[in-house]
This record gives structure tokens, C-alpha cells and sequence, in this order.
């Protein structure tokens, strides 16, 4: 099993094999959150105009969401892990939740279409994405890890750092949990919910984003009647 890594919308949509798409600050720390909190599936689309089409046709469907960090006027909810958690469950049970973001989803929406199989990405669910890799009969040739960024356009500490530590999982290589946090806390990415300066970026959303391995699922993405749909799947004890 070789084990390539790509960043970025644009190793994104080179990514090979099965894909795993990093976003942990913050949109694959949402997306497994909701499906905890009891979503029956997730639908990504591009932009805010799909995505209200789609709920024009189905008034239950959730719409959640951000270009560039700032909630979508007319979404039910933003990006925010910690706002989803304040949420009431019934807001997600048996829903469809379609989600919009400017790097973890456009990501996806890129890998789907050349690798063989694409799955989200991140801290929360890092350890059941090596499971369900490693699972594998036989072993995939090729695992692309791709670490999303700042918007898709520069790389981050925090998608890097999971992609090594999921590269850990897999093959073994090093992996220093510390190092990581402090090159993660201590930049930008980490710094601008700190300051608590703007509203939409919550100062508790990196303290969620940053747990390890709480979920015992994957979520893979799929080609389903035109549109990119993402599915739980349990992991086999």
C-alpha cells in the first residue's frame, strides 16, 4: 500500500486510489457530528443556489454551511461544530443535511470524480478511517491523503498534522501528537477563534476540532442520482 500526499483543491482533484479528505478545522469535524446527532445522510453541492433548490423540493432538509468562514444567510446553521452541539437533536434526526464549505466539501466534490473511493477526513474520525482502510481485502495500491488547507488555496497545521497522523496509523511513520498541537495552536488557524473577535468563529470550535478519534465511523462520499452524497458506515468490532 503506498500512501501519496496532496493538498489543496487542486490535489484534490488529483487524488488517486481511495481518498481521504482532510478538513478538521472545521467542516469533517461537523459533518460526523451531525450524523452522530442522527442525520440519515448528507448531501454536498457547490454553492448556496443548489442547495436551496434542494430544500425547495424537500422543506426538512437542513441546509448548513459557509463561504469563507461566514454563515450563508437563509442556512439553518454555518460550519461550527460547537453550533451544531447547541442545536437540539431533533434538528437533525432522520434529516438530510446538505452542507456547503469553501475548502472540505469542494474538496470532496474534486477527489469524487477520478479517485475510487473518497472519504472525509479528520481528527474526530481518524482512527476508524485506518481501520476501515486497513479492513481491506486485499489492501488498497494507493491511499491519497489530502490536507485541504485555508480555503483550499495554502496549507494548514491542522490538516498536515492530520494527515500525519492518519499516514501514522496506516504505515507506522512517525507521529508526535505535541509537536503537532503546538504548531497547530499557536498559528493563525487556531489563533483567529481565540481572539474571539469575530462571531462566526467561536473560540470553543478548535477545542472539539482538535479531539482524537471519538467517532467509530466512516463517512464516504458518493455519486448518487447526480448529486454527492455522504453515507455512515460502521466499523465491524
Amino acid at each position: 500500500m503506498k500512501v501519496v500526499r496532496e493538498s489543496l483543491i487542486e490535489g484534490a482533484r488529483r487524488a488517486n486510489g481511495i481518498a481521504v479528505v482532510i478538513d478538521v478545522f472545521r467542516a469533517f469535524t461537523v459533518t460526523p457530528l451531525i450524523f452522530h446527532l442522527g442525520a440519515r445522510k448528507a448531501i454536498f453541492v457547490d454553492g448556496p443556489e443548489q442547495a436551496f433548490s434542494l430544500k425547495s423540493h424537500d422543506p426538512d432538509v437542513v441546509l448548513a454551511g459557509e463561504v469563507n468562514e461566514q454563515l450563508i444567510p437563509g442556512f439553518d446553521l454555518g460550519n461550527s461544530p460547537s453550533e451544531v452541539l447547541d442545536k437540539r437533536d431533533e434538528l437533525f434526526a432522520g434529516k438530510v443535511v446538505v452542507q456547503r464549505t469553501t475548502a472540505g466539501v469542494t474538496g470532496v466534490l474534486g477527489a469524487v470524480h477520478k479517485a475510487e473511493e473518497v472519504i472525509l477526513g479528520s481528527y474526530v474520525m481518524a482512527k476508524a478511517v485506518s481501520r476501515y482502510i486497513l479492513s481491506r481485502d486485499p489492501l488498497p495500491e494507493v491511499v491519497t491523503l489530502v490536507a485541504m488547507g485555508r480555503r483550499g488555496m495554502s496549507r494548514s497545521p491542522e490538516d498536515e498534522g492530520c494527515a500525519d497522523y492518519v499516514e501514522h496509523l496506516l504505515t507506522g511513520s512517525p507521529y508526535d501528537h505535541l509537536r503537532a498541537l503546538k504548531a497547530i495552536i499557536f498559528n493563525e488557524a487556531a489563533q483567529k477563534f481565540i481572539r474571539r473577535d469575530k462571531v462566526y468563529l467561536p473560540p470553543e470550535d478548535p477545542l472539539l476540532c482538535l479531539q482524537r478519534d471519538l467517532f467509530d465511523f466512516v463517512l464516504i462520499a458518493q455519486k448518487e442520482d447526480g448529486l454527492v452524497t455522504i453515507h455512515k458506515r460502521e466499523l465491524d468490532e
